[in-house]
């Protein structure tokens, strides 16, 4: 017997990817009869999404600024499919320079910087965010601050790539030199047994154990931009260092400083962070498309989050994601528990 043909004559869609996505980002959406009559419109809560490919079968469209709500739904002519739930991200700060992954203290505040370009002194080097998202300048006196990290203690640290230098800040604010002589210092990340490791992007990362004493850990290549540097739920170092290449690396150090290539294929990979389930989601862009890449344990990668210029990334308690780009930050309620980071 024949099948029966549905009577349903409203576009359908079966798949929308990434599940996620920040203003600029691409969503590939597939189903069937989104142009029966004319070239589909999409829209993502009342705002409508430029489409940048059409058919009957597969859409992109781009998610426009201003859109929060995550029903997307695609129209042809007067028919309109069912909605589909999307994660879209909502600007939290503006006016920035992030250039690696934001922080967040213990109480759930968030830490990020304005960079600047190499040798530029800025009014305001890192910026606290609240609860209630009101951005205030935390640390003023600090050129091209880089990397945050927090330790068990509450004590933020923060890297200068000009100054070679890692600072340790209180939580009142009071800054003091932590160490010195890291070379292009970058990304910072503590390990379980609180050692402090820096990024020197011109090819060395350091570690230095809770007394102060400095250790040559491992060698990688020069990147042109930074190393980002993120501890695995079994205790290895990850690494990432942009160079001119679209099928960058990211690297997994053991703890004997051994380097191996964990995953290869990634265009300008950069801040990283685990989930509890051990998976790594990364700032990149996978065969063209730019975002957030989530690699799974067994090192297979997919496009998780869409959007452009994603710099860092990091979890809230609350299991939201909290994306910096060059200029903003933004939240996605994406309801995923990130890993401790000490």
């Amino acid at each position: 017997m024949p099948l029966r043909k549905s009577s349903d004559s409203r576009p359908q869609i079966s798949q929308v990817s990434p599940g996620a996505a920040i203003a600029g980002g691409e969503l590939q959406i597939r189903g069937k009869g989104f142009a029966k009559s004319e070239r589909p419109r999409v829209t993502i809560g009342d705002v409508n999404a430029p489409v940048i490919i059409g058919s009957d079968t597969y859409v992109i469209a781009r998610v426009p600024e201003g859109a929060t709500a995550g029903d997307l739904v695609v129209e042809s002519g007067p028919a309109s499919s069912e909605s589909w739930a999307c994660d879209i991200g909502i600007p939290i700060a503006d006016s920035l320079h992030p250039v690696a992954n934001p922080a967040f203290d213990a109480a759930g505040n968030i830490y990020t910087t304005f960079s600047g370009s190499r040798g530029q002194k800025v009014p305001v080097a890192v910026y606290k965010i609240d609860l209630n998202f009101n951005l205030k300048p935390f640390i003023n006196e600090l050129m091209n601050a880089t990397a945050l990290a927090f330790d068990p203690e509450g004590l933020l640290y923060i890297s200068s790539r000009f100054e070679g230098m890692v600072y340790q800040v209180t939580p009142s604010g009071n800054m003091s030199v932590f160490v010195e002589g890291m070379g292009v210092a970058t990304g910072i990340a503590f390990d379980g047994e609180h050692n402090l490791y820096v990024g020197d992007r011109s090819g060395t990362i350091f570690k230095i154990s809770p007394n102060r004493q400095i250790f040559v850990f491992a060698t990688l290549e020069p990147s042109i931009a930074a190393y980002h540097l993120a501890f695995g739920p079994e205790g290895y170092l990850y690494v990432t260092g942009p160079t001119t290449s679209s099928f960058d690396s990211v690297y997994r150090i053991s703890h004997e400083g051994e380097v191996e290539n964990f995953y290869r294929g990634l265009g300008r990979p950069q801040g990283m962070a685990f989930d509890q389930d051990g998976r790594l989601y990364v700032a990149a862009s996978l065969a063209g498309r730019k975002g957030v890449v989530r690699i799974a344990p067994d090192r297979k990668p997919e496009l998780f989050l869409s959007g452009p210029g994603v710099v860092g990334l990091a979890f809230a308690p609350s299991g939201a994601l909290v994306l910096a780009t060059t200029n903003a930050l933004f939240r996605v309620d994406v309801g995923i528990k990130g890993r401790p980071l000490i």
